[in-house]
């Protein structure tokens, strides 16, 4: 199965993080957590989220106000909703988990986001898919400890791929003069290194077993990870170490291309139509003169960069056409590729975000999954 993209203009993520604390001690690597992610998923080698897209929440005041956005992105999002937290992970006598907040003290659920509350946001929300990213603090005497299943067990929602760094204590997870926290320390730097060996497009079982393997070779705490209906081929960037041997030679002496196109029937939105044409050509690894060349000269190297960075879309098929072709696009996906341009066309004015989308889930299918997830907690 291929990895894919999600659709930046379908997609959202919420970014939040308490690095400091009036009666905890702070995090201050929390900071460039918040600021070094948001860059990577606005950028070109990730999701290329606009700014509106990636809301950051860094020391947000209150339960209710992270709350509000956090119900504002997934009531937005259809493609993807991605939800990370960095700070204190906190943890009941009776063992629910919580988040921790500014004014967050121990053993005080009402001061903190109970995940409960967040869980149920993501239950609101209508995106396919949902990554969520825990990079909490579990650690120390006075918090005891969680197994890692029973993480897995609070955090679990369907539809949702966890990513959790089941640190022990805190000092594992935010090391003294290291810039980012343990774990997120060591995703960063999967995402802006890439994976020696690893596939083209960092999807997410990817990045979870590189994780593993990593941290596990550092001495530290090794995260988990869990997934609903196949989320884990989900990417979350390009691999920068990626080797470009993509095209070999087939037993009968002709050339197989195996490289892994974007696939349009992924795409929602004009703006994601644009992100699938960008991903094209950083697939097939030419610069805007080559594919100019390629062409025959149909279209100049000026020409595939309006195209690159247009905001509404062509009129005309040709164009787009010939970029495909010249980009090493197989014959057989043009086809979806027209389709997709031609739904697109056809959506409303200024309701390409709204047009594509499906119907909401049912309120009753929400609730077997609501009553399910309440069941399962309640033995935790």
């Amino acid at each position: 199965m291929v990895s894919v993209f999600p659709d930046p203009g379908a997609t959202r993520a919420v970014l939040i993080g308490t690095s400091t604390y009036d009666f905890l001690e702070d995090l201050p690597s929390v900071s460039n957590n918040l600021s070094s992610l948001a860059e990577v998923f606005t950028g070109p080698t990730s999701w290329s989220l606009g700014r509106e897209a990636c809301v950051v929440l860094s020391n947000p005041p209150s339960a209710v106000a992270t709350l509000d956005s956090l119900r504002e992105a997934s009531a937005t999002a259809r493609d993807t909703l991605l939800v990370y937290y960095a700070g204190h992970g906190l943890v009941t006598p009776g063992g629910e988990l919580y988040l921790g907040l500014p004014q967050s003290k121990q053993h005080r659920v009402d001061t903190g986001i109970p995940y409960s509350w967040l869980r149920d946001a993501l239950l609101d929300g209508r995106a396919e898919r949902t990554v969520v990213i825990l990079d909490c603090c579990y650690g120390g005497l006075a918090l005891g400890a969680m197994a890692p299943s029973e993480l897995a067990a609070q955090a679990d929602v369907e539809g949702t791929y966890l990513l959790a760094a089941a640190s022990e204590n805190r000092q594992a997870l935010a090391p003294p003069g290291e810039p980012h926290t343990a774990f997120t320390g060591e995703l960063l730097a999967i995402l802006t290194t890439g994976i020696t060996g690893g596939p083209e497009r960092l999807d997410l079982d990817s990045i979870f077993r590189e994780l593993r393997q990593s941290l596990a070779a550092k001495g530290r705490p090794v995260p988990q990870g869990r997934e609903r209906n196949s989320n884990g081929r989900l990417a979350l960037g390009w691999n920068p170490s990626f080797s470009r041997s993509l095209i070999s030679s087939s037993p009968g002496g002709g050339r197989v291309d195996h490289r892994a196109w974007p696939d349009p029937a992924a795409v929602r939105t004009v703006e994601g139509f644009f992100s699938a044409l960008g991903q094209v050509r950083i697939t097939s690894a030419l610069t805007h003169t080559a594919i100019s060349h390629r062409s025959g000269g149909q279209i100049a190297p000026g020409t595939v960069g309006s195209l690159l960075n247009r905001n509404n879309l062509p009129r005309t098929w040709r164009t787009t056409s010939v970029y495909l072709t010249a980009c090493g696009v197989p014959d057989e996906q043009l086809d979806d590729w027209q389709s997709c341009w031609e739904r697109l066309r056809s959506a409303p004015p200024a309701a390409d975000a709204s047009a594509t989308e499906e119907a909401p889930r049912t309120s009753s299918a929400w609730g077997r999954t609501f009553r399910k997830l309440s069941g399962r907690r309640s033995r935790d």
